[in-house]
């Protein structure tokens, strides 16, 4: 497996990634604007999937859940310009700025269209990733203040997304818990993103569900591997990545842990749903 990653600075840099697979679960800290140079990249958020090719580009807003899936494609690397738009750098620019925010930010991924401004502001980067020496701050910052600038022009509403400081508060733990247990993070993440410190996320998880939040994910995440496999004819390879499972192994020795029999034997018996259980 080869990946690599080249940055201009702390928060711009170039990914290239050879090998069959790349697959990673993250919630980011900051806004990320990524565009697309080869390869082929799936998406999974709690209610939707992406699939992204060569050309597009896109923006995952901060402390969202998604799981990552990258492939080279057609003989090309997995390839991307990705560049951090962080909180900090975000007030300074919107500083003296009047937005409205009362339009509630969205959480899905924000995909653009093809627009020659927003093209031309991210190839322009590629010269300096072969730049050897210390790259200089002041013109990193102005290349990403050009990005900001060039998004606020061709979208009315991403102000609602970039000026949007407010950190998680503390939310329903069922409902957060019913749209993302597929995704396998630390727990301080799913406490962080309820509004919870550790400590009050696993008290309260412990009361809401009556076991540990780790038996209760492998559960779930489980449940809905079943009704992959059997409701929607899904094979095993398809169907582990996005259930929260780091490989096939350990998937296929959970899975008959649990049921009794491996993924590959529930195809072959054609056993009825698990009375819809884990539908997703």
């Amino acid at each position: 497996m080869e990946f690599r990653i080249k940055y201009i600075t702390e928060d711009i840099k170039l990914s290239c990634y050879d090998d069959k697979l790349f697959k990673t679960e993250v919630v980011f800290d900051h806004h990320m604007l990524v565009w697309f140079i080869s390869g082929e990249t799936k998406i999974i958020q709690a209610d939707q999937n992406y699939l992204f090719r060569t050309g597009d580009i896109f923006l995952i807003p901060r402390n969202q859940l998604a799981t990552i899936i990258n492939y080279p494609k057609d003989g090309q690397p997995h390839k991307s310009v990705v560049m951090h738009l962080s909180i900090d750098r975000l007030r300074q620019f919107y500083a003296g700025i009047n937005v409205n925010n009362k339009i509630a930010a969205s959480e899905n991924i924000r995909v653009f269209p093809k627009h020659p401004l927003l093209e031309s502001c991210l190839a322009s980067l590629l010269p300096y990733f072969d730049v050897q020496e210390k790259f200089p701050e002041n013109i990193a910052s102005l290349k990403i203040t050009e990005a900001i600038s060039v998004l606020r022009t061709i979208d009315k509403d991403i102000d609602h997304i970039l000026a949007n400081f407010e950190e998680p508060y503390k939310i329903n733990l069922d409902d957060f818990m019913q749209n993302n247990f597929m995704f396998n993070m630390p727990l301080e993440k799913f406490a962080y993103l309820t509004g919870r410190s550790l400590t009050t996320f696993k008290r309260d998880f412990q009361k809401l569900y009556n076991q540990s939040p780790q038996r209760w994910l492998t559960r779930r995440r489980l449940e809905l591997a079943y009704y992959q496999l059997v409701e929607k004819k899904r094979k095993p390879v398809e169907v582990y990545l996005e259930t929260g499972f780091e490989n096939l192994s350990h998937f296929s020795f959970a899975f008959k842990k649990h049921f009794g029999y491996s993924p590959t034997e529930l195809t072959a018996k054609g056993l009825p749903a698990l009375a819809n259980k884990g539908k997703k």
